[in-house]
């Protein structure tokens, strides 16, 4: 099972960084596969430990997507990390083995802490559009425009009716990464 998560890491300098993954579950084991190259994938090479944030707010992903990673963040209690200052829970994790992969190495963890800090109420539709949208967005570069537009299209749907301000800001925030890309890229090939 793959959970769509926010994971934070830290640099040898210190740094908290702060990025959305798909944290793959075997049983209690949580497995970290950052894409090459990759911060994530730096920093967990440097500092084998890394807290998975579950949060309902969808902005998060979609800012880490779109150049907005300065989210509130309170320190971890048995790791050198952070967690997001609004998770309503969150897993503290140290890396057990590491499995080398051109494309995506995995970082096998244990738990060492978890907490929970407030009630999950569940999701809406418009989130769940949200965190599709972002993978969507994270794979720009590999997938052909014409599946984004269908895709982006069907999800449009389901922020038009149940989004709340959280979702449409998240929304817009993707969108225009999405026209930004493709202006670019028209740039480029006009060039």
């Amino acid at each position: 099972m793959i959970r769509e998560s926010i994971v934070t890491t830290v640099s040898p300098d210190g740094g908290v960084h702060i990025a959305p993954m798909g944290v793959i579950w075997r049983e209690r084991a949580p497995v970290l596969a950052p894409f090459r190259p990759s911060r994530t994938l730096d920093n967990l090479r440097a500092q084998p430990s890394a807290v998975v944030s579950h949060t309902d707010d969808v902005r998060v992903f979609a800012g880490c997507l779109t150049g907005r990673r300065d989210w509130p963040v309170r320190p971890a209690e048995k790791v050198r990390g952070a967690f997001l200052a609004d998770a309503l829970a969150h897993q503290e994790l140290e890396v057990v083995a590491f499995e080398d992969d051109p494309v995506r190495p995995r970082f096998r963890c244990r738990i060492v802490h978890e907490a929970t800090h407030a009630p999950f109420r569940g999701f809406n539709r418009a989130q769940a559009a949200v965190i599709e949208a972002a993978i969507l967005v994270s794979r720009l570069e590999m997938l052909p425009a014409d599946k984004i537009d269908r895709e982006i299209a069907y999800l449009a749907i389901a922020v038009e009716k149940t989004a709340g301000e959280r979702e449409r800001e998240a929304w817009a925030w993707l969108t225009e990464r999405i026209d930004s890309f493709r202006r670019t890229a028209t740039v480029r090939a006009e060039r």
